[in-house]
């Protein structure tokens, strides 16, 4: 036998290479892979509600694919027949269409019902458990039996994707936000208000939910409720050639932790607005900036969010 030629082996290198590529992409995909069959649960109610209902589909897709299938594999070995054999004409059976058109009807009503019934679960805000971040309320209703509206006692972070870094603005007249990780109390109903300053990206975090579209001029709306540890995702709409970089973080911790981090992060951005109001007219006038007020500034913005 002939060794194989150079274009032959070209060509099983690259597919070796091709197959390599793939392999490592999958191993190193980290939180877009998001399970490997079903979607992450555990996080938050409303993302327990989508894997439910997504399995639920599953396994009626799978039986409804097997049967099929089955019954198609079964007709063509049953019913084969020599070469040159003239085949039987079959004007069709009443029964069998009347069943399977009823049956196919019958599945799809139950599947409507119970997406229907369990929608309003994951698209609704669940309220503030008794051990979260409790809020007033300064709702006004126009009835007294009227039930307060979805989330209405809940946390409200601004979530604002920028090439290539998302930025969350926290409630309240302190002016506090963070970059790449959001901090949130335990047990607490997070609602966020999802935009973008420059192009379309998506809020992810599988653990937590579905994602959600981040669209310039647009609000998009979700929640999760979580309990303490820390959520893995990223951007996932193509929004550049570093939105691969584009991490989220979400980092849930008790509500009297978040309240010394959100006290603690509102002192460091006044430190920081101060420093910078302080020595804006001397780089203004083209002075040398201070090393250490460099420095402040850098390690603000990259460990505590503080100072844009």
């Amino acid at each position: 036998m002939e060794p194989s030629s150079p274009p032959r082996r070209r060509r099983r290198l690259l597919a070796g290479a091709a197959l390599a590529a793939v392999a490592g992409s999958l191993l190193t995909a980290g939180p877009a892979s998001a399970g490997w069959l079903i979607p992450e649960r555990g996080g938050s109610p409303n993302a327990d509600d989508i894997a439910t209902l997504y399995v639920l589909i599953g396994i009626l897709a799978v039986i409804v694919f097997v049967v099929v299938e089955g019954a198609l594999i079964w007709a063509f070995f049953k019913f084969r027949a020599s070469k040159g054999r003239v085949a039987a004409q079959i004007h069709g059976n009443t029964r069998l269409e009347v069943g399977w058109t009823v049956g196919a009807a019958a599945l799809l009503i139950f599947l409507v019902v119970v997406t229907f019934v369990m929608l309003p679960g994951i698209k609704n805000p669940a309220p503030t458990g008794e051990n979260g971040l409790q809020f007033a309320s300064n709702a006004l209703y126009a009835s007294t039996d009227q039930p307060p509206p979805p989330g209405g006692d809940a946390l409200r972070i601004k979530v604002d994707g920028q090439q290539y870094v998302w930025r969350y603005q926290y409630p309240g007249d302190q002016n506090v936000f963070s970059y790449t990780e959001m901090v949130v109390p335990s047990d607490t109903t997070v609602v966020l208000d999802i935009t973008a300053d420059d192009v379309n990206h998506s809020w992810w975090i599988p653990k937590l939910g579905g994602k959600m579209d981040a669209i310039p001029g647009y609000v998009n709306k979700t929640w999760f409720k979580a309990k303490p540890g820390v959520y893995d995702g990223q951007c996932a709409e193509l929004c550049g050639r570093n939105h691969a970089n584009m991490l989220a973080t979400v980092r849930v911790v008790s509500p009297d932790e978040y309240t010394r981090w959100f006290d603690q992060q509102a002192a460091r951005i006044k430190t920081a607005q101060r420093l910078q109001a302080r020595d804006r007219p001397k780089y203004s006038q083209g002075a040398d900036v201070p090393s250490d007020a460099g420095g402040n500034a850098s390690e603000d913005r990259s460990s505590t969010g503080g100072g844009e």
